[in-house]
């Protein structure tokens, strides 16, 4: 196998225009623990950085002052430590920490990373697979650096780097250190008349998660539940995403009952997808679900257990973005049954954005988790609650019994004398009609309480789409069956 170094997009300009010096970092390796897949995670591989890092090494070089550069090596350990660290799911993800961990380094303008994972499990024959990016002040890292663990040091926070990362404009305001010129005193030229120096700029917003939208903008919750009474949990979670402060539901899904996707046994999952209106931040949102799933008894204890109340989202508006607590679009919605089967009952044209993306319809067709939906149920957040049972050991009191009809009566029967003909007996009186206890209707039930729950638009069945996707092929001339069936 072999394995090009990456070199670098080419040069990048300074502020005169010409090129600025580079400092190269190839091969840099270490066993990390990225990727979709469970065996990725669970056994590592190794992955290899080349960062290629654009500065002035001008101002160290005349006063050979390893202050007015980059410590190399400092810096190496610091990108190995990325490669080692918390895992990610994309590899774009890494190369976006990577150059999140250079240019906190106040000297560097820009960087290049390649990110090379040459034992990717990719189906067919292959040397590597690279991921290249490069980032600047104008255009830097999406992705924040991982949080150090509780009490401990961070390999990501290096005593010699005393200021954060300056803003995009920072690089142009900041005055340049002296350059030492090798002439006589006699030949120094006189001082320069220098302008002072511009305001600040004011602070940035960090990323695209925190940036509140100027309008509502429309985006899709995934809810589930397989602890306790689920049913009335995703219920009750409706209710409450309705009542939070900026978030309005539009449409509520189905409930899907659906196999658990990885983790240990556990019981069948409720599902369902909602789609609100919001005018809070993509993050701010974040942290709201997060308490609502608090408010109902969520433990983070165990990786895909059992939870009590789950909420994802799923997509917010066109956001694209990643960070060590939130990603946009969700990474496994294209993957999900659970979440595109009842998106697409409510939004049957819907498309899911970024990498893997497309029809929602279509993607729910195919994913591999299609089989695992149990059935889905139209009417059941606005269902009634049922009417109160009557004590134990008590019975409704019984109508009165019929009284029995009276017996008929017969007059004597006398032989008549030999030779004569009897005469006729006189006929049987009629016997008495029998006589009935008036029926008495039972009382009327008590009407229900009203449902504590917000009204929605109703779950009417959703326009079928103009292009349907076709049944996946079982390679044998049959088609499966679409999985979804209704409850009555």
């Amino acid at each position: 196998m072999s394995m090009e170094p990456y070199r670098g997009a080419g040069p990048f300009p300074g502020e005169d225009g010409q090129p600025l010096d580079q400092i190269q970092l190839l091969g840099l390796s270490a066993t990390g623990y990225h990727g979709v897949f469970e065996h990725e995670r669970r056994d590592g591989q190794l992955f290899v950085a080349d960062v290629v890092i654009h500065l002035d090494l001008r101002p160290a070089a005349g006063g050979d002052d390893l202050a007015l550069t980059v410590d190399y090596g400092s810096l190496a350990e610091e990108v190995v430590a990325v490669l080692a660290g918390e895992p990610a799911d994309l590899v774009e993800t890494v190369s976006e920490r990577v150059a999140a961990a250079v240019l906190r380094h106040e000297r560097v303008a820009a960087v290049d990373v390649a990110i090379h994972k040459p034992h990717a499990p990719v189906a067919v024959a292959m040397n590597d697979v690279v991921v290249a990016i490069r980032r600047d002040r104008s255009r830097p890292p999406v992705a924040a650096l991982p949080r150090a663990e509780a009490g401990e040091v961070s390999p990501l926070e290096p005593s010699a780097v005393a200021d954060p990362m300056p803003m995009p404009d920072d690089s142009v305001t900041r005055p340049m250190s002296a350059v030492p010129l090798l002439v006589a005193d006699d030949d120094l030229p006189g001082p320069v008349e220098t302008e002072p120096a511009a305001e600040p700029a004011e602070p940035a917003v960090a990323d695209a998660l925190d940036r509140v939208p100027l309008q509502a903008v429309e985006a899709v919750l995934a809810l589930g539940s397989n602890v306790g009474a689920p049913e009335d949990t995703l219920r009750r979670a409706v209710a409450d995403l309705a009542a939070l402060p900026g978030v309005e539901v539009v449409r509520v899904s189905p409930l899907a009952r659906t196999a658990a996707v990885g983790g240990p046994e556990q019981p069948d999952f409720l599902n369902t997808v909602a789609i609100v209106r919001t005018t809070l931040a993509p993050r701010a949102l974040l942290r709201a679900c997060q308490q609502l799933e608090a408010r109902h008894g969520r433990v983070r204890a165990e990786r895909w257990g059992p939870r009590s109340l789950d909420i994802d989202i799923i997509v917010f508006g066109e956001v694209t973005g990643v960070s060590d607590d939130l990603e946009l679009p969700h990474p496994q919605a294209s993957q999900r049954a659970f979440v595109l089967q009842p998106w697409a009952q409510i939004a049957p044209h819907a498309v899911l954005p970024g990498l893997g993306g497309g029809p929602v319809a279509a993607l729910a067709a195919t994913a591999p988790d299609r089989d695992g939906i149990r059935w889905m149920a139209v009417d059941w957040l606005h269902r009634d609650e049922p009417a109160e049972a009557p004590p134990a050991g008590t019975h409704a009191a019984a109508p009165p019994p019929f009284p029995p009809a009276a017996a008929p009566t017969f007059s004597t029967v006398v032989a008549p004398p030999a030779g004569t003909h009897a005469a006729a007996p006189p006929p049987f009186p009629p016997a008495a009609a029998p006589t009935f206890s008036p029926v008495v209707a039972p009382p009327a039930a008590a009407p229900l309480p009203p449902s504590p729950f917000p009204r929605f638009p109703p779950l009417i069945a959703p326009e079928a789409p103009d292009d349907p996707p076709a049944p996946p092929d079982r390679g044998d001339g049959t088609a499966d069956p679409t999985p979804i069936t209704y409850l009555p």
